[in-house]
């Protein structure tokens, strides 16, 4: 469990990164990207950044790769802002947490739809 300045530096890291990727990076490659997450190592020496993206497998690894390049830039321009003693590394991680949540819902609703078409059914035979 993380304490408690590695959790407000993780979230310091994550607002100041979304904003930097939506007002400073003129990257198109980089405009769908949401920064879901951060985790902070315990000395604060590694920041392992969690996004997500549209798109499919392909889009994602160009993203990943954009992201690892841009990690130097970014670093540079989270120091001042967050004016820490030293800056994590940045490493990426996909978070493929908002698919897995769409598909589950996909499928309950697919659910749904079978149930809704049963019910008529039997009502129909009972006439």
């Amino acid at each position: 469990m993380p304490s408690r300045r590695q959790q407000r530096v993780s979230d310091l890291i994550q607002e100041e990164l979304a904003e930097l990727l939506q007002r400073q990076v003129h990257d198109p490659r980089l405009s769908q990207v949401s920064i879901t997450g951060v985790e902070t190592s315990p000395d604060l020496r590694q920041a392992r950044v969690y996004f997500s993206v549209l798109g499919d497998e392909a889009a994602v690894r160009e993203v990943t790769l954009v992201l690892e390049r841009a990690s130097g830039y970014l670093r540079r321009e989270l120091a001042p802002r967050l004016q820490l003693r030293y800056m994590p590394e940045l490493s990426f991680r996909f978070d493929n947490s908002l698919a897995t949540g769409s598909r589950i819902e996909e499928l309950l609703h697919q659910i749904e739809d079978e149930r809704t078409d049963q019910s008529q059914d039997g009502e129909q035979t009972e006439e």
